[in-house]
């Protein structure tokens, strides 16, 4: 499977500090560095500038542009003329403030496909602990793509630190979606630190849908019907008197419940059974640690766990 993490002379766009990120990738900088020294370090100090489009024989064509990266000139994408590129600066330019006040501090920061995906991960002071030892800890993911169709997004990041699981917030309520800005607006970083404010709120909420999961009880066929509604379809009836398993992940995640990093941790619950699904997308499923990364945050995996949170929430409700 090709690499969806960029790869520059053989070296990964990435870097981080501290330990080992969940998906094992990366260039290890020292964790004083300032955002605009780790955006360096990252290999993400270059610029984007629209150019005009031109046929082969030179003829401009109407209402279109590429985004050309200032460090090798190549084509990221092409865009109608009212895209605004938002440049890497401004992404780690958001973050200065924070880091330099030591209210969070620069976790990791690379690009993905390319270059079309430019992301940094900070982590805030926000964490909490439930079960004599399970605890969260929360990060601001700032993406910024250079590729049409898509907008810079901002949003909280729970990181469950025993199996590095990356959590979600609930889809019914979208609240893991803090800012979103298209590139047909300026970029208003104001107006984004405003809406940061709500963050510890979000967390507190976060922390009450968790402890809400832990304390009930994950039983039998429910358990196994989840499963298989999370990574497919429910079972319409039981087979010599069991509920079938309806897709090959079910089933795994179903053998994961009692053996993931963290099981220990609310044994029989939703919020084990949450984690087997988070366990799944983000360690076992794909070849590769950056595409596990891609997916987890902006593709399928994402929308599974968003899916298996909300099914988790509607059965404990219903225990």
């Amino acid at each position: 499977m090709a690499h969806e993490l960029e790869m520059i002379n053989g070296e990964a766009q990435m870097a981080y500090v501290g330990d080992v990120p969940w998906h094992g990738l990366g260039t290890k900088v020292d964790r004083e560095l300032t955002p605009d020294q780790f955006q360096k370090v990252a290999g993400l100090d270059w610029t984007v500038e629209k150019q005009p489009l031109v046929t082969a024989t030179g003829i401009p064509i109407k209402n279109k542009e590429a985004l050309i990266r200032s460090s090798d000139n190549s084509v990221l994408d092409v865009v109608g003329t009212g895209w605004n590129p938002v440049q890497n600066s401004e992404a780690f330019e958001f973050f200065h403030d924070y880091v330099m006040a030591g209210d969070m501090e620069m976790h990791t920061a690379g690009s993905l496909k390319d270059g079309q995906m430019v992301w940094a991960l900070a982590k805030t002071k926000e964490s909490f602990e439930l079960f004599k030892g399970d605890q969260t800890d929360n990060y601001f993911l700032f993406t910024n793509p250079h590729q049409f169709g898509k907008s810079i997004n901002i949003r909280m990041t729970p990181i469950r630190v025993v199996c590095n699981n990356t959590l979600t917030l609930s889809l019914s309520q979208d609240t893991d979606k803090m800012v979103t800005v298209n590139h047909r607006k300026a970029f208003d970083p104001a107006m984004v630190k405003e809406q940061m404010g709500i963050a510890k709120e979000k967390m507190e909420q976060y922390k009450s849908m968790a402890a809400f999961l832990g304390g009930k009880r994950a039983t039998g066929d429910n358990v196994i019907q989840y499963f298989n509604e999370v990574f497919g379809a429910p079972a319409k009836e039981k087979e010599d008197g069991v509920l079938p398993f309806t897709s090959r992940n079910a089933k795994i995640a179903m053998e994961n419940l009692t053996t993931q990093p963290g099981a220990n941790f609310a044994e029989g619950s939703w919020w084990q059974a949450f984690n087997s699904v988070t366990y799944m997308t983000d360690h076992l499923q794909g070849r590769e640690g950056d595409s596990r990364l891609q997916s987890a945050w902006y593709g399928r995996n994402r929308k599974v766990k968003l899916n298996a949170l909300d099914k988790a929430l509607e059965y404990a409700e219903a225990a």
